[in-house]
């Protein structure tokens, strides 16, 4: 199983610099080669102090120049907010500078701050997001971009530099939603597990997406991506203690920043399931909110944090498990030691595992 590691950029309540919080996260990114993880991961996100990283694919490029072997993902490139002209491009650009590491992960956004931001409506971001995907995808592999939808014309351009390899098997997208999934299969893409509903939820939904892939492509769907906040302490109680503050602090950001205490995803064409949650928040308040995903992570003890990544990766069929050690206004040393507790206790234990198809021919003998 191969495993990651992920930046974020978060400055909670504006308590740092953002000129700190850039020095100290790309410090700890600078260490992610030496720990032997297997891949360096950002997000993107605009305009407030949940996520400081508008451009991940810069934040690759940073890495690609500083690094010799590790894979560059992201987590992901939000299509409906970028030219998919110029995304082919700097894709393209930064795998070729890199020698074939980028990882391509996109998704279509939830932020109403985010798509005010950028002046586009929120109703349009499904369609937007296939078409621009679309069009990308099969520019990467064709070496040039040519689109005829509801949402871009896009005349043949070539894509310069050209793509030298394909992204097939190393392109995800996040989805959370029983729609979504389906789209992602037509895709023909791996799905981005980032936990928000409880595995009971997910996991039918996994299954309809394998299902589907392999009536859309006539081919067997490829192993989840498993994301995940952790937070790794020798100490159990500790551990508990670390996890309730710092992962529920996390998700406390979360629903700030994509307003889930408001209504307006109820109203907002595409996000019919994330006006359900917000529907669920009103109706069993934050605190069960938090505690619910705070208890889908990772958290514990060594031993504790390895055995939930190997289950969850048995339940969901993952194949690699990336981990987001420094958020919600950790000190620098305590994020830095979660990560390399992991890196020296819990990596080595799930990189050992076999692929996840041998498990699951395994468990079914």
């Amino acid at each position: 199983m191969k495993t990651g590691m992920a930046l974020i950029f978060q400055n909670p309540g504006n308590a740092r610099s953002d000129r700190e919080v850039y020095e100290k996260e790309l410090a700890l990114g600078d260490q992610a080669e030496a720990l032997g993880f297997d891949s360096l991961w950002s997000v993107e996100h605009h305009f407030t102090d949940y996520t400081m990283c508008p451009d991940v694919v810069q934040f690759l490029s940073y890495f690609a120049g500083r690094t010799k072997n590790i894979q560059l993902g992201s987590a992901v490139v939000v299509l409906p907010w970028h030219d998919p002209v110029r995304v082919a491009e700097e894709v393209s650009m930064l795998d070729n500078m890199s020698g074939g590491r980028m990882i391509l992960g996109i998704g279509r956004g939830l932020g109403r701050v985010e798509f005010e931001g950028f002046r586009l409506d929120m109703n349009q971001s499904r369609g937007r997001f296939v078409d621009y995907a679309q069009m990308l995808l099969e520019g990467l592999e064709n070496g040039y971009v040519e689109f005829d939808g509801e949402h871009i014309k896009q005349p043949r351009r070539d894509i310069r530099p050209a793509p030298f390899k394909s992204f097939r098997g190393r392109t995800y997208a996040a989805a959370v939603s029983p729609e979504s999934v389906e789209i992602m299969a037509k895709l023909g893409v791996a799905i981005l597990v980032i936990p928000q509903k409880p595995w009971e939820e997910l996991i039918p939904e996994l299954e309809s997406y394998r299902a589907k892939f392999q009536q859309y492509t006539g081919e067997e769907a490829p192993p989840c991506a498993q994301f995940g906040w952790v937070y790794c302490h020798e100490d159990e109680e500790k551990a508990r203690e670390g996890a309730m503050k710092y992962i529920g602090g996390y998700f406390e950001s979360v629903m700030k920043h994509y307003e889930f205490r408001d209504t307006h995803l109820q109203k907002t064409k595409g996000y019919e399931y994330y006006g359900k949650m917000q529907e669920g928040i009103k109706e069993h308040g934050d605190d069960a909110a938090v505690q619910a995903f705070v208890d889908l992570q990772i958290w514990g003890t060594p031993e504790q944090c390895v055995e939930k990544i190997a289950n969850i990766s048995n339940r969901i069929r993952s194949d690699s498990f990336t981990g987001v050690f420094s958020f919600a206004g950790m000190e620098w040393a305590d994020a830095e030691r979660n990560m390399k507790l992991f890196a020296k206790d819990v990596k080595p234990h799930l990189q050992r595992l076999a692929p996840i198809g041998e498990r699951v021919r395994a468990a079914a003998e």
